[in-house]
This record gives C-alpha cells, sequence and structure tokens, in this order.
C-alpha cells in the first residue's frame, strides 16, 4: 500500500495537478511568525540578529505525505547613517528542505535587503533571494503497469533560485508581495516537460491594541501559483503582554488551524500549530503539525505589545 501511494503521489506531480503543484513552494501554518522564510525584504529589518527553525510534518499517516524542516538567519549591516532617515541594509540565509513521496527538495538561498523610511513609523523594504534548489527523485517504491521510464528513472540535480520580495509597514499595519521561483528551470529526467513554476504571493496585517496588554492581529494570505487554484490563508491571532499567543487560522479547502506560542524569556520564544484536516484528505490524514523555535538578540525596550516585531 505504502508503494501505491508514494507511485500516486509521484504520478500526480509529474502529471502537472493543479493541487499538487500549488506546493511546489512549502507551506507554513505559522507564516505570519516566520516571514523571512518567505519574504526577502525581511532580511535585517530588525536591529540585531534574528533565528528561526520549524519543522512541519503534514498529513499525518497518509503516505509520502509532505515533510518541511527550514532554518533561517538574519541581521542588519553594520552602517552609519548620513541622515536621520537614511536607507538601511540587511542580508541573511535560508535553508529548507521539502520532502514528498518520492521527491526531495533542498534549497539554499542568500538574501540581501534595502529598507527606506519615508517617515518615523512607515517604511518599505525591497530583497532578493538568490541561490540553488537541489531536487531528487527516487522511483524505488513506484510500480506501474507497463514500464514507463519518464516515472521509474532515478534523477538529482541542482538548479539556480531567486525571488523578489517587497514589504511595507507602518505602527500597526504591513503588506508583503512575494514573487518567488523567478527561475522556471526544467527537472532533468523527470517526466516529460516538469519544472519548477512561477508562484506570486500577498500577504498583509493588521493590529488592534485593545489595552497596553493584550492585542489582536488579523492577518491574511493568497498564494497565487501560475497553475492551479489560488489559496487563502485566514488568521486571527491574539497577544497577552508580548509574551503568550494563541489564535486561529483557516486554509481554503484545506483545513481549520490552532495557534500556541510562548516566550520563554524576551530572546526565545517557542510556538506549536496544529492543522485539523477538511478536505477530501481527511479520510486518510486528519491532521498536520508544525512546531517551531525563534531566537533574537534584540535588547528590551518596553513590556507592553506594542513591540510586536512586525512592526519595529
Amino acid at each position: 500500500m505504502k508503494g501505491l501511494v508514494y507511485g500516486i503521489v509521484g504520478l500526480i506531480l509529474l502529471g502537472h495537478s493543479e493541487v499538487v503543484l500549488g506546493q511546489q513552494i512549502a507551506q507554513y501554518s505559522q507564516w505570519s511568525s516566520h516571514q523571512f522564510s518567505l519574504n526577502p525584504a525581511h532580511a535585517g529589518i530588525k536591529s540585531c540578529v534574528d533565528v528561526h527553525t520549524l519543522f512541519r510534518t503534514q498529513w499525518v499517516g497518509f503516505d509520502g505525505a509532505p515533510r518541511t524542516g527550514m532554518f533561517t538567519l538574519s541581521a542588519p549591516l553594520s552602517t552609519k547613517r548620513k541622515r536621520y532617515l537614511s536607507a538601511r541594509q540587511g542580508v541573511g540565509l535560508r535553508f529548507e528542505s521539502d520532502r514528498i513521496g518520492q521527491f526531495n527538495t533542498n534549497r539554499l538561498n542568500a538574501a540581501y535587503s534595502a529598507h527606506f523610511n519615508f517617515t518615523r513609523d512607515t517604511r518599505l523594504s525591497l530583497g532578493l533571494y538568490g541561490g540553488v534548489i537541489q531536487l531528487g527523485y527516487d522511483p524505488s517504491s513506484s510500480s506501474t503497469i507497463n514500464p514507463d521510464p519518464t516515472v521509474l528513472k532515478e534523477s538529482s540535480f541542482v538548479v539556480p533560485d531567486a525571488t523578489f520580495g517587497a514589504w511595507w509597514n507602518g505602527q500597526n499595519y504591513y503588506a508583503g508581495l512575494v514573487l518567488d521561483h523567478l527561475i522556471a528551470s526544467r527537472w532533468k529526467d523527470i517526466g516529460t516537460a516538469s519544472k519548477f513554476y512561477f508562484h506570486a504571493l500577498l500577504n498583509a496585517g493588521y493590529r488592534v491594541q485593545v489595552n497596553d496588554k493584550f492585542t489582536l492581529i488579523p492577518a491574511v494570505m493568497i498564494k497565487i501559483p501560475s497553475r492551479g487554484p489560488v489559496a487563502l490563508d485566514l488568521q486571527l491571532m491574539a497577544d497577552l503582554n508580548n509574551q503568550f499567543n494563541f489564535g486561529l487560522g483557516f486554509r481554503n479547502q484545506d483545513c481549520l488551524i490552532f495557534f500556541a506560542g510562548f516566550k520563554i524569556n524576551q530572546r526565545l520564544s517557542i510556538q506549536y500549530s496544529f492543522d485539523a484536516t477538511l478536505s477530501a484528505l481527511r479520510k486518510a490524514s486528519s491532521n498536520s503539525h508544525e512546531i517551531s523555535l525563534s531566537f533574537n538578540t534584540c535588547r528590551k525596550e518596553r513590556s507592553s505589545t506594542s513591540a510586536c516585531p512586525l512592526f519595529e
């Protein structure tokens, strides 16, 4: 049964299924807490070193289901400002590993960004990821009725990778744009016309400060693949005293998401999310899990929720 399911997953990918093509880019439920993992414009946006790591196991119990891990590090470049609101710069590094069925994708990118303040509280950031993608395909668990070299041939190759990102934020809101897979490289020895497809992503959020200790942050993300349906993520996060957070999310035609997070101290935090499957896949798997750790070297300046890093 496991080999059959793996084979189905592989054939779907090779046949350009609209559903699976939407996940050529790794999927995260906790995207709003790990913006740099999506958008290179976030490199060095904080005035300190910022480190994030995350592990996701999707559709638990479904053979060949996605398992994803990522690590990011970003930091500002040390420069002397000639003017109070002159531009700043940042750099960063992202490593991501995503396994689904017979496919294993490793992605390594370096990032550069520039941050332009228009006022004390409004900022435009532009960034670029550049690097490589290593894609491996292992057909050992696949089987076909008739021998098919497009399915049963093992392959591993490395291709260039690039992503553009833009970010605009004020004191209580943000909006982001990501153009991913700018280099549409073909897959070597896999299928007959398989390749990496361009994806676009839009996201935005707004902070509602109820009082000095309690904040609500509704957020939305729209993922637009060049082939396949548009995916919509909605979130409502609550932050208590800038130490505890919890919330609900919804991904169209996919799942309902529950979030909970805790700051161990002002520099180290942990977050967990649980996806309750709503789509037809719930017959094979009813849930997905994500856990992440974040660390930064920022100094504590204030204890209220207005210290939310998305808006600094």
